[in-house]
């Protein structure tokens, strides 16, 4: 099913074409080498924005912005009180803006208005969070059996972190980062996609009216060269990436040359796992949810639906059908249901996969490719795809394709299940549908997931921890977890007794 562009929509897309600027040191800049490049609307495959194309001046200037303002500048000298006030006027602020904020989210990516505009209006909600963790994060004072000392830790602040964020939720995967990183009292260098980088420069205009000092934050725009420059970069103490695993590994290793600290969100390859006693309207929707929700442009889809066998049939029947229900059309719609891909690169990619899911032998069951209505031709859609006969050794099985498209795998019993969940590079989420509570704890802690849901799909929050295991990824964001990822933890030593004897003189 298709949906027709609203009145809205057709406002939003009739703006003038605007040239943005780079923050640096609170300064807004172009680049130092004045080129620039173009944001595209994957809807209409209109250019309607130019953004500066950083060069490695620009991140050195960023970086060493990041640093004064960290070693020496105002925000080195503010209390935890100080930096939650900041937070919080930035979450108010963010109340304010976060219409405007989805719009030019939606612009950039194509993603559904109606999920970009209820992941901006949760934004504020990170900065109260970690507003509250800024000031009450504290150490520890350690008994020690060691007479007339006194031990306690302090957690400091790393330094200057790089934030490098991916297109598919620009703003709230930058949050992940951004809050615990500036409650712990860290500065930082964003670096968003050059698939989404307006969104990024309108959040910025807000913080020094959020009262951040200038070099607090600073955002340079471009392509992977600029990542790159970050991620090597002898100025940064920390590299904070979500994207691909591949990407992430050649962050990791630029990092481990100066042994710089890293957080890595990467890619995955979930299983949504549904027995014979799961309820399964409930299943089939939070399959459907898992997979075509942001047109499975997620890490934490649920891309292998592993389908126990003797409900498969009817199971695939009734997804199939849901599936071709789908209303595709322009995101900015309220009546659509699924958007666009986000890029012409990832849907040309997605299109690969689904001649790779044939050649191998999968049984197309529905979609397959671009929708067939001529109003839609323009945008980069695809329909909701649906493979079955799929095996747990075919490359459509084991690689992360970022699109909508699901693999249909049966399994006989829980061990069968636990098998093919687990038989991947990847482990970052999993999804178990079943009534049976006895069963829920034993697969919760049979699969090797950093995230498993049980009768839901496609939940996280600010207060709780998200990450992956294995080739999804190192550390966590979001929780305390997460702030504690952005500092150091101090040992202090004090003696409080008669002093250091002579070493050399045991007799003194």
């Amino acid at each position: 099913m298709t949906s027709a562009t609203s009145p809205a929509a057709v406002d939003i897309r009739a703006r003038e074409m605007r040239t943005y600027r780079m923050l640096v040191d609170g300064q807004w800049r172009a680049s130092s080498s004045e080129e620039v490049f173009e944001s595209i609307d994957p809807y209409t495959g209109r250019a309607w924005a130019r953004v500066p194309a950083a060069t490695e001046h620009d991140v050195d200037a960023a970086v060493d912005a990041a640093r004064r303002a960290f070693e020496s500048g105002p925000w080195s000298r503010f209390l935890p009180a100080q930096r939650a006030r900041c937070l919080r006027t930035l979450g108010q602020l963010l109340e304010q803006q976060s219409q405007e904020l989805a719009n030019v989210q939606v612009l950039e990516n194509g993603k559904l208005m109606r999920e970009v505009l209820g992941q901006t209006a949760g934004l504020a909600a990170h900065c109260y969070y970690f507003a509250g963790m800024a000031e009450s994060m504290h150490g520890d004072t350690v008994s020690i059996s060691v007479p007339d000392m006194v031990n306690y830790t302090v957690r400091e602040p790393i330094g200057v972190v790089a934030a490098v964020t991916p297109w598919n939720s620009p703003l709230s995967l930058l949050f992940w980062k951004l809050c615990p990183a500036l409650a712990a009292g860290n500065t930082l260098v964003v670096k968003p996609s050059e698939v989404t980088p307006v969104s990024t420069l309108v959040l910025a205009e807000l913080f020094e009216r959020a009262g951040f000092p200038p070099g607090v934050v600073n955002v340079v725009t471009g392509d992977g060269r600029v990542g790159a420059a970050l991620a090597s970069h002898p100025g940064v103490d920390k590299i904070a990436f979500t994207g691909s695993t591949e990407v992430g590994k050649a962050v990791a290793h630029a990092a481990a040359d100066r042994l710089a600290r890293v957080s890595l969100e990467l890619g995955g390859k979930s299983p949504n796992i549904v027995f014979e006693d799961a309820d399964v309207p409930g299943a089939l929707s939070g399959v459907l949810a898992g997979i075509f929700g942001a047109t499975g442009q997620t890490c934490l889809a649920g891309s292998r639906a592993l389908v126990q066998a003797s409900i498969l049939d009817s199971f695939a029947r009734a997804l199939v059908e849901r599936a071709r229900a789908i209303r595709i059309g322009d995101p900015l719609d309220a009546a659509s249901e699924m958007g666009t891909v986000s890029c012409r690169m990832q849907y040309d990619k997605v299109l690969r996969y689904i001649e790779l899911a044939r050649s191998e032998g999968a049984t197309l069951l529905c979609g397959g490719g671009p929708p067939p209505d001529p109003a839609l031709r323009q945008g980069l859609f695809i329909e909701p795809t649906i493979f079955g006969g799929v095996r747990n050794d075919m490359r459509i099985a084991r690689e992360e394709v970022f699109g909508p498209i699901l693999c249909l795998i049966p399994f006989q019993d829980e061990d069968d299940a636990v098998r093919i969940a687990n038989d991947t590079r990847f482990g970052l989420a999993a999804g178990v549908w079943t009534q049976d509570i006895k069963r829920a704890h034993r697969m919760t802690r049979r699969l090797r997931a950093g995230t498993v849901w049980v009768n839901t799909y496609r939940r996280t929050n600010y207060a709780t921890p998200f990450g992956g295991m294995k080739e999804s990824g190192l550390g966590r964001e979001n929780g305390l977890e997460a702030i504690y990822d952005y500092t150091e933890t101090k040992s202090v030593w004090i003696d409080t007794g008669a002093g250091i004897k002579d070493p050399f003189n045991p007799r003194a």
